[in-house]
């Protein structure tokens, strides 16, 4: 006789049966399993204790170590072959979802967001009908560069910079004009402005040319995740170079392709540096990647999060930089 199992009860069965509840291991998961072992939804919980995280400085702008990335929240996601992740990532993210996030990163010692201008609209409705205090890093990137800075400040950004693909991709064309003419238009704003890169040729381009950008943007992760482009197949500039049908060769799933040579560049340059894609969008555990980031010499770590992952990455981020000292970072402290 068949037996009417719900999908709850065969999601504890089959849990409890191959021995994954005692697994579990992160934030999310020790909550399903909760939720599962009372056979009810799980009741509400208070906030989550407040927390502060060490400062840096970008000019006299004063920024928290680690920083509310905006790719989850914009839903510009590298979701590798899973064609549903982008709209998923925009359905999720309301506008209450976005305050919702924010004010929890605020509570958790992250007092900076980086994002795009498109976000300028739900930031200002933050700042304003919220009353959140977060601080804005635009990339400076919708549409006409001059006509990008201009909307970034006109709408509160606290800092700007050239996007990483931006830069990558006038570097690769021989464009350095371009960048420079961007950065003297950036320094008529007044705020701190940097330059980004996910190649470390366009770092090393525009350090040659003599840029003196007030910080950089530069990607860093390790490259021992299972969908990482092999050693022989990574080619300069690959992040801006679209997506291969063959799985050997890089597609959307790769950004940082030389992390010793980049620790080893970045290491020589006496201003702050945001790494960004950290955990290689998603492959790469908090737990491995912040304090090796910290170490490796980045002065602050950008880091895109959903609401149900800020406590456990806040946590993470203090627990990093408190076993960071001056002896084990590849340089001092930039900010």
């Amino acid at each position: 006789m068949a037996t009417n199992i719900n999908r709850r009860k065969f999601l504890k069965g089959s849990l409890v049966a191959g021995g994954a509840a005692a697994a579990l291991a992160s934030f999310e998961e020790k909550a399903l399993g909760a939720e599962m072992k009372g056979g009810r939804p799980a009741a509400a919980k208070p906030p989550p204790d407040p927390m502060k995280l060490p400062m840096g400085k970008i000019g006299a702008l004063e920024v928290s170590r680690m920083i509310c990335g905006g790719n989850l929240i914009g839903g510009w996601a590298h979701s590798r072959d899973l064609i549903y992740v982008s709209p998923l990532l925009k359905a999720y993210h309301t506008d209450e979802k976005i305050f919702e996030t924010l004010r929890l990163a605020e509570r958790r010692g992250v007092n900076t967001v980086l994002t795009n201008p498109a976000a300028d609209r739900v930031l200002n409705d933050y700042w304003n009908l919220e009353g959140g205090k977060i601080q804005w890093i635009s990339d400076c990137a919708s549409g006409d560069m001059k006509d990008s800075i201009r909307r970034s400040v006109d709408n509160g950004a606290h800092a700007i910079y050239l996007q990483g693909g931006i830069c990558d991709k006038l570097v690769r064309e021989g464009n350095l004009a371009l960048i420079e003419e961007g950065l003297k238009f950036m320094r008529q704003q007044k705020v701190p402005c940097g330059l980004g890169a996910h190649s470390l040729d366009t770092v090393k381009a525009c350090v040659k040319a003599g840029f003196d950008p007030d910080f950089w943007v530069k990607t860093l992760h390790q490259d021992n995740y299972w969908s990482a482009t092999p050693v022989k197949s990574r080619r300069p500039f690959d992040e801006i170079s679209g997506r291969s049908g063959d799985h050997d060769q890089h597609h959307d799933n790769m950004w940082c392709t030389n992390a010793k040579e980049t620790i080893e560049f970045m290491g020589r340059l006496n201003k702050p540096w945001i790494a960004f894609k950290v955990l290689a969008a998603g492959a790469i555990h908090p737990r491995l990647a912040f304090q090796w980031a910290f170490e490796s010499g980045a002065d602050f770590i950008c880091i895109g999060m959903f609401d149900f992952q800020v406590v456990e990455n806040t946590d993470l981020a203090a627990r990093a930089l408190a076993a960071v000292t001056p002896k084990n970072r590849a340089r001092p402290w930039m900010a």
